[in-house]
């Protein structure tokens, strides 16, 4: 089942369960695959609802880390569970195993030298690792085997 009918098909059980709180992520993230596809003028793949999704969880974190700052708890706990939801429709995140292995692969496959080359081993990584790690720690992973 493609991602977007999936997400569908939830929104229906998140309506007919009355859970306000899916209901309502579920839509903002029909939403934002719908905007992208109508600016970009083409309809997402799999691949491209992941990264909409991945984006969306990233400004929900740091949306947590700034009402923590505040003293806004109540807020943090909303946008924690909207995070939870959209995780449901993510891929498994990698362990750290999984990938420091990754990243060893694209150094190789990619015949990296130093730090000019991070860019080529980024480029490997990305497609393997959107949506199942955190690309700012693998960036700083490639970073450290790199010098």
């Amino acid at each position: 089942m493609a991602l977007i009918d999936k997400l569908k098909e939830e929104q229906k059980s998140a309506m007919k369960a009355k859970d306000k709180v899916r209901l309502g992520t579920i839509r903002l993230a029909l939403s934002a695959i719908k905007q992208r596809e109508v600016d970009e003028r083409i309809t997402l793949s799999d691949d491209e609802i992941v990264a909409v999704l991945t984006k969306m969880v990233k400004q929900r974190r740091d949306s947590v880390a700034q009402y923590e700052d505040a003293g806004r708890q109540d807020l943090a706990d909303a946008e924690l569970a909207e995070i939870t939801v959209l995780e449901d429709f993510m891929p498994q995140p990698l362990t750290e195993d999984e990938v420091a292995e990754l990243i060893k692969n694209a150094v190789e496959e990619s015949g990296a030298a130093g730090m000019q080359d991070m860019g080529k081993v980024m480029a490997l990584l990305k497609p393997q690792l959107q949506g199942r790690a955190d690309m700012g720690k693998a960036s700083g992973l490639v970073k450290a085997k790199l010098s």
